[in-house]
C-alpha cells in the first residue's frame, strides 16, 4: 500500500519535530517544513494528501497559503493549527478554505484520528467518483458535477469550498432524507466536532447563500425544526 504523504508547515521546531515523529511512527510519508514560502511550494510541487498547517509563520503567513492552495485548485485536506480558539477565528478558518480546526495544546492521538478521518473521507469522495451512475446530479436547473468538482445553477457556475462541496454532494446523494446536525458531522466531517454543532450551520448558511434563490425562504436545503436538515426532494 502506497504511503500517504502529509506536509507539515510549523514554524515551532519542538512542535515539528514531534509531529514529524508520530506521523512517520503512523506509517506516514512526511515532509516538514518551517517556513511560509517554502511550505507553499512543497503544497504544489510535492503533491501531499493532507496538510498541516500552522497560522503564524515566517514569509507568507498561513492564511495566504490556504487561500493559495484552494486558488491553485488543489483537492487535499488542510487542519489548520493555532493557539487562537475564538469562533471568530474558527469561522475564518473555514472561510480561507480550511477542513478542520485544532486548537494549541492538543492532544496527538485526537489529531492523528482527524487526519485519518479525512483521508478516509477523501477515498470516499474517489470512490464515488468512480461509479458513473454517481458522476452527476441534477436537480431542476442545479447541477452538481462530481467528477469536476463543479456546482452549476440556471447554467451559472457556483465557487464552491471542498467542504462546501461534500456537504452538498452527500445531502443532494440523499434528498429527503433528514440529518441531525451530529450525523452531518460524522458523515461529511468524518468524526464528532466534540459537540461544536455551529459548523454545520456556518457552512448551510453559506450554501443557501450560493444556490437558493431566496436564502431566506430556501427550498432546497431545508430546516426541519428541532432535528436538523434535509435536502427537498419537492422540485
Amino acid at each position: 500500500m502506497t504511503k500517504k504523504k502529509i506536509l507539515i508547515i510549523e514554524d515551532d521546531r519542538s512542535l515539528r519535530e514531534a509531529l514529524r515523529y508520530n506521523f512517520l511512527s503512523e506509517g506516514f510519508d512526511v515532509h516538514a517544513c518551517d517556513d511560509g514560502v517554502v511550505g507553499l511550494r512543497s503544497a504544489t510541487e510535492w503533491g501531499p494528501d493532507i496538510v498541516i498547517l500552522d497560522l503564524m509563520l515566517p514569509s507568507v503567513g498561513g492564511i495566504e497559503i490556504c487561500r493559495s492552495i484552494r486558488r491553485e485548485g488543489l483537492i487535499v485536506p488542510v487542519i489548520i493549527l493555532t493557539a487562537k480558539d475564538s469562533e471568530v477565528d474558527r469561522v475564518v478558518g473555514l472561510e480561507i478554505g480550511a477542513d478542520d480546526y485544532v486548537t494549541k495544546p492538543f492532544s496527538m492521538r485526537e489529531l492523528i484520528a482527524r487526519i485519518w478521518a479525512h483521508l478516509r473521507r477523501m477515498e470516499m469522495i474517489q470512490a464515488i467518483e468512480s461509479e458513473p451512475d454517481n458522476s452527476k446530479f441534477v436537480i431542476g436547473d442545479l447541477v452538481i458535477d462530481n467528477i469536476g468538482h463543479r456546482v452549476t445553477n440556471f447554467n451559472r457556475e457556483i465557487p464552491l469550498k471542498p467542504r462546501e462541496f461534500d456537504l452538498l454532494t452527500h445531502m443532494a446523494g440523499n434528498r429527503g432524507q433528514v440529518f441531525t446536525r451530529e450525523q452531518l458531522l460524522d458523515q461529511v466531517w468524518g468524526y464528532h466536532y466534540e459537540g461544536d454543532t455551529r459548523t454545520v450551520d456556518v457552512h448551510i448558511r453559506w450554501l443557501r447563500k450560493k444556490i437558493e434563490e431566496d436564502p431566506s425562504a430556501p427550498k432546497l436545503l431545508q430546516t426541519v425544526r428541532g432535528v436538523g436538515y434535509r435536502f427537498s426532494p419537492n422540485l
